[in-house]
């Protein structure tokens, strides 16, 4: 797959910070692998802790290179929002899925797949199997 046709990731937090730190986090653990593009879509517009729709498709359109687009959220609302988008069918690129996935080693693992030119089925596989990731 080239590098114009790979998944892309959408990570969502009700916290700027957070969602933006993750990202940069995942994208510093590629090593190697494609460039993946990856977005951050923390907070409410105006900055604050929150889930902005608008700040969604944004970053959902962002990332769009025809491969699908993976959106990470991070809990509750974040959620919520993500299946409102998705059930009104025409907000987010063709190809999205909301991933049922931890958010940290989710992201990494959606990353890290994706920059090995997986499809989308694979990149989605390869976070929620971050359920299952053992720390002790």
């Amino acid at each position: 797959m080239s590098d114009d046709r790979v998944v892309g990731i959408v990570l969502v937090s009700h916290s700027p910070d957070v969602a933006a730190s993750v990202a940069e986090l995942a994208r510093g653990l590629v090593g190697s692998g494609a460039a993946v593009p990856v977005a951050p879509a923390g907070g409410a517009e105006d900055g604050s802790l929150g889930t902005s729709a608008a700040l969604i498709a944004s970053a959902a359109r962002s990332v769009d290179r025809g491969a699908g687009v993976a959106i990470l959220p991070d809990l509750g609302s974040a959620v919520l929002t993500v299946r409102a988008m998705l059930a009104e069918g025409d907000v987010l690129p063709p190809r999205t899925r909301l991933v049922d996935a931890p958010f940290v080693e989710g992201a990494v693992a959606a990353v890290v797949t994706a920059s090995t030119g997986a499809d989308l089925a694979a990149v989605e596989a390869a976070a929620r199997a971050a359920y299952s990731y053992r720390k002790e």
